[in-house]
This record gives C-alpha cells, sequence and structure tokens, in this order.
C-alpha cells in the first residue's frame, strides 16, 4: 500500500513538473515580425495610423523599397494564449484615467521564451500620435537591436568556422558569420569571404588600417579607405573592373558597439565598369591596444530576390567581432538605453 502510494505521489509530481516545462512556450514568429494589440476601431484611428506609419517605413540602405517589419494587429479581446506568445509584441493602452503622460517600457519572455513585449501608456490618441511621431526611429531602431540580439546568440553556435579562422589567423579578433559563408579570399591585411550562392551571394569582408586620430572616423575618409582597398582586393573580370562605392547613396553615423565607439556605414556597392552591385554595412572600430582601425563589412549581390533578410543577417553578425581582450555584450538591454538614444536624436535636431 505504502509502495503504491510512493508511486502515485511520484507520478504525480513527475508529470507537474511535465505541465510546469511547459507553462512557458517557445516564441513564435519569423524574425521582424510585430503584432500590435489594439482595438480594431482604434487601429483605423489616428493612434493606430500613427504607429503603422513607424512600423511601415522602409529599410535605409536598399537598392529597392523594403518595408522594417511585416505587421499585423489584434483586437485585445481575441489576444488570447494562440497569439500572445509572438515573437515580438507591441500593447498599446491608452487611458487618460491613469496616465499623465506617455511613456514605453519592455518586457522579456512575459509569454513565451525570447519574446519581447514592448508597452506604449498614454492617457490620449493624438498624444499617443504625437509620440510616435517623436519617437518613431526609437521603436525601429529597438526592435531592430532585439531580433539582431537574438541573431548574435545563434551565432555563437552556428557560424562560418571559416571566417572565424581568418579573423582570428589574420587581425587575432573574435568573429562569428553566417555559416553559409565558406570560400574565401586573403589579401594582405584583409579577407573576404563568401557564401557564392546561387540564389543570393552574401559576403563578408575584414580588414584594417593606421588610427590616425578623430579624423579617422568621417564620411570622406572611410569611404575613400574603402575605396581603395576593395579595388585592390575585389577586381572584375576584367582589369578595368573593380568594388566602388555609391558614396551619394550611403550613410555613416556614429554607434556603440560593446560599449565603444564605432562608425557605420551603410549604402550601396558598385561594381566599376561592370552591370553589378548592391547593398553594404559595415563597423569601423578602433583597438587602442595595436592603434588600428578594424573594418568588418557585410555586403549582398541578390540582384534576382529581396535583400531585406540578407542583410540584417549580416549586420546582426558584425556586432559579433570582438576586439582582443572585449567581450561580447547585447546591443541593447534596458530602455533607459533607447531614452539615450532618443535624447541624441532630439538635440542633433536642435543643433540643426
Amino acid at each position: 500500500m505504502k509502495k503504491s502510494l510512493f508511486l502515485i505521489l511520484t507520478a504525480t509530481l513527475l508529470l507537474a513538473a511535465c505541465k510546469k516545462e511547459f507553462v512557458i512556450p517557445r516564441a513564435s514568429g519569423r524574425p521582424y515580425e510585430v503584432m500590435v494589440v489594439m482595438s480594431d476601431q482604434a487601429w483605423q484611428a489616428t493612434q493606430g495610423r500613427a504607429l503603422f506609419a513607424v512600423l511601415d517605413t522602409d529599410i535605409p540602405g536598399l537598392p529597392q523599397p523594403e518595408r522594417s517589419f511585416h505587421i499585423s494587429q489584434v483586437d485585445p479581446k481575441h489576444f488570447d494564449h494562440v497569439l500572445n506568445i509572438f515573437r515580438n509584441i507591441i500593447i498599446v493602452d491608452i487611458n487618460k484615467q491613469i496616465y499623465s503622460k506617455t511613456s514605453m517600457k519592455f518586457t522579456r519572455d512575459k509569454y513565451a521564451i525570447d519574446q519581447i513585449v514592448l508597452t506604449i501608456q498614454s492617457p490620449t490618441p493624438n498624444e499617443f500620435a504625437d509620440f510616435c511621431f517623436e519617437h518613431g526611429q526609437d521603436i525601429i531602431d529597438f526592435l531592430t537591436k532585439m531580433e539582431m540580439n537574438r541573431l548574435v546568440k545563434e551565432l555563437k553556435d552556428k557560424y562560418s568556422k571559416k571566417t572565424a579562422e581568418l579573423a582570428r589567423e589574420l587581425f587575432d579578433c573574435e568573429f562569428h558569420a553566417p555559416d553559409e559563408i565558406k570560400s574565401y579570399k586573403k589579401g594582405k591585411d584583409f579577407f573576404w569571404t563568401s557564401s557564392n550562392g546561387a540564389s543570393g551571394m552574401v559576403n563578408i569582408c575584414m580588414y584594417s588600417y593606421p588610427y590616425e586620430g578623430p579624423e579617422t572616423f568621417n564620411k570622406q575618409y572611410v569611404l575613400a579607405k574603402r575605396d581603395s582597398v576593395m579595388a585592390e582586393n575585389i577586381p572584375g573580370t576584367l582589369p578595368t573592373m573593380h568594388m566602388a562605392t555609391d558614396t551619394l547613396c550611403t550613410t555613416v553615423k556614429p554607434i556603440v558597439v560593446h560599449n565603444q565607439y564605432a562608425l557605420e556605414a551603410r549604402g550601396l556597392w558598385y561594381m566599376e565598369n561592370d552591370g553589378m552591385g548592391g547593398p553594404f554595412v559595415s563597423h569601423s572600430r578602433v583597438d587602442t591596444t595595436r592603434n588600428l582601425v578594424i573594418v568588418v563589412e557585410g555586403f549582398v549581390f541578390a540582384p534576382e530576390k529581396m535583400k531585406r533578410g540578407l542583410m540584417r543577417r549580416l549586420e546582426g553578425s558584425l556586432y559579433t567581432l570582438n576586439l582582443p581582450d572585449e567581450q561580447t555584450s547585447p546591443i541593447v538591454t534596458t530602455m533607459e538605453e533607447v531614452a539615450v538614444t532618443a535624447e541624441d536624436r532630439k538635440a542633433a535636431r536642435q543643433r540643426k
């Protein structure tokens, strides 16, 4: 009898443990899919159109328009256990009785593992719409960086061994690129690795040059260095052909990588005297121990298909670059970091 009771209790505890294990499922949905929780009526009104306009913007630096996110919307009364496991959720809460100003906050893993729930609270529809207008880029940047954090996490275990080997061998750096990248070419203080895919070729380049002070980090200097390095190392099929930068369609801006200054360049490349071209994005960073600028870049050649997914995978991998004695850190971890970005952007507008 005691033995039977023991077996029943053991089975009950095991079942309870199993149930507990499945209480929080893994988040569903594809990268860069966003679900907005807002009433159907509000979604079609001023507040909903303001948020939609933010999420519906195009990705910068691509040769053709491609939307930043796949957007879906659900009325709160239909937001149940089936839908609440979505990977990226924006919950809109407008209530004049509760809120005196508009603010946003985020929660990790609220309903599912590896999930981000961004909540925006506001007293009135008009104030919510104004907030979207003022902080739209911060919302885009936050969701984008959270997706890139997920990719960086994935690249810890599944990455291009050849690219990692070359980064270590030539630059004494740790770097993880998408695992489909296997072909390579080495040059002086330079390597180029590529997927050579039949449907969309993704590429990584890494090179270095001496750091010559703050003047090193401006658009003219950085792009001139890029053109000289690429002309030498990525020639075309004829002597008159080589890779170059479309400087008019390229922007640069300062960013933070692993709590250190970096310069991001984003735009279009083309093959001089040829018809090839596509988008690229790069990070230029300073190795202070060796007084070097280390540049890591991803570029795509995929004339037959959309480039958003390919470029975002490459861009996310750039954040895995660790200079000697450096550790990878999340791209964004707190809403305070988003607030700082917003204040910097506001100050820049005021300076103009």
